[in-house]
């Protein structure tokens, strides 16, 4: 019967993505199968719970049309992870980290899972802001892998996660991510120093020693010891800042070598993949890809209408249903303006002293909504191009240049440019990189063809109601 399971398996590989195939779906492994009962083992329940809500019920149906039986499934988790090592693994791991020294910090975190609960005085680092936790998180399918990374990485720093590239556009979650990752840190390890900072405050920093060090006020050594030497986690936010700056990126480099090499835990974010980074070393791209890179993508309505959820309770603010369906349908583009629209509604109802309707919702929004009426982002009209045309939305970014691929992808250059305010090279980089020229070519055909053939207007016109369309 076991075998039925590696068929099952098989059958669905060519449907799941290779990064998803080899980090969620390889690790479970079949036990046994026994009077229509399947044992299945995963290495830790992040595993288990992303398997069982993407992956369980696919397989299932394979299984019971190859047995013509129904089956149920027990797990077990590996108990690599459980907390509790014997006193001999316990000498034998301080004594590998007294031989091993670059093994020190790995050792040190199966120590920490050993050791008894010691409550040390510790305050959270002042760059954690409180509200950035994982409790706090709305999960939605546009954000989900990334959350189960950065739990991962939380559960498990300086493992086989390191770092961890989480990208995406503005306001979408990646900076919560990335502090709740800190703030679960020094939940379970408070005398570990955790560095949270923007990529800004590093060049500003890195200058402002350099400008020191000339003047005899502070030296390198100080910068250098600040972020190689003492931190066990470094999280940087925004780590785009970076482009085009040398003499940063130099310095930024041998600081990832340092805590690397090191054991240490390092967590990237950025609005792009590390390969569309522009005026960026290829070294340091090569090693923001060494770990695991996670997307964090625009909220969906059902995830939308949660995340509102969540704020107004938070907040003390009572929201009818109507009044949160509005406000979720016509504000898409990212949580940071949900936040925004909530606090301004608020503020409203606060001042007119009255109880929040629908009819308030609209009439306080009616300017933020109209101002941007769409508030799209470029990866929004990827998204509707590739359904409209059902292609792939990585062929859509991708290098492909069959016709395909190639018309849909100039009709997605011609609307970002035309319903975006962002450049022609910011555009060719959503794109895989593509150069500004190859933007400008796409828009002018597109434009040309819109003006001779209704074919193309009519379908040019769709696309843009439906993501004009609330």
């Amino acid at each position: 019967m076991i075998e039925l399971w590696g068929e099952a398996i098989r059958s669905i590989e060519p449907m799941v993505k290779p990064a998803h195939r080899d980090l969620w779906l390889r690790p479970i492994t079949c036990v046994g199968i026994c009077d229509g009962r399947i044992q299945l083992r995963a290495p830790d329940r992040y595993h288990k719970e992303w398997f069982e809500d993407n992956f369980l019920p696919s397989i299932l149906r394979d299984l019971e049309v190859r047995a013509n039986r129904s089956f149920t499934v027990d797990f077990e988790v590996s108990a690599e992870r459980a907390v509790g090592l014997s006193t001999d693994t316990t000498m034998n791991a301080r004594a590998q980290a007294a031989t091993h020294p670059g093994q020190a910090h790995a050792t040190s975190v199966q120590l920490a899972a050993a050791a008894p609960s010691v409550p040390l005085p510790a305050r959270v680092p002042p760059e954690l802001v409180s509200r950035y936790t994982f409790e706090n998180f709305v999960v939605g399918p546009t954000n989900q892998f990334a959350h189960a990374a950065a739990r991962m990485v939380a559960d498990a720093p300086a493992s086989r996660w390191n770092p961890l590239f989480i990208y995406g556009g503005v306001g979408l979650g990646k900076t919560h991510l990335l502090q709740a990752i800190g703030h679960e840190l020094h939940r379970a390890h408070p005398e570990w120093v955790i560095t949270s900072i923007t990529c800004e405050r590093f060049v500003t920093d890195f200058i402002g020693s350099m400008m020191g060090q000339k003047r005899g006020v502070v030296t390198m050594d100080h910068f250098r010891a600040r972020y190689r030497k003492t931190p066990d986690v470094l999280l940087v936010d925004d780590v785009q800042f970076l482009s085009n700056k040398d003499s940063s990126q130099d310095e930024f480099f041998h600081t990832f070598e340092a805590l690397h090499r090191d054991h240490k835990q390092i967590v990237l974010t950025s609005d792009k993949l590390p390969a569309e980074l522009p005026g960026v070393e290829d070294r340091l791209r090569s090693r923001f890809t060494w770990g695991l890179i996670a997307e964090v993508e625009t909220p969906d309505l059902e995830t939308r209408i949660a995340i509102i959820k969540r704020k107004a309770e938070a907040d003390g603010v009572t929201l009818p249903d109507d009044a949160i369906s509005y406000m979720a349908a016509n504000i898409k583009s990212n949580v940071r303006e949900l936040e925004g629209a909530l606090l301004r509604l608020a503020a409203r109802a606060s001042f007119q002293n009255q109880p929040i309707t629908l009819e308030l919702t609209k009439d306080a929004l009616h300017k933020l909504i109209s101002m941007a009426p769409s508030g799209l982002t470029i990866e929004a009209i990827q998204r509707e191009v590739a359904v409209y045309f059902d292609v792939k939305l990585h062929d859509l970014k991708g290098p492909k240049r069959h016709r395909a691929i190639a018309h849909p992808r100039m009709i997605a250059m011609f609307l970002c440019r035309k319903l975006t305010p962002m450049s022609y090279p910011e555009i060719g980089s959503r794109f895989g990189g593509k150069d500004h020229s190859t933007v400008i070519s796409a828009v002018r055909k597109i434009e040309g063809l819109c003006g001779s053939d209704p074919s193309i207007r009519s379908v040019v016109s769709t696309i843009e109601s439906h993501l004009r369309q609330p």
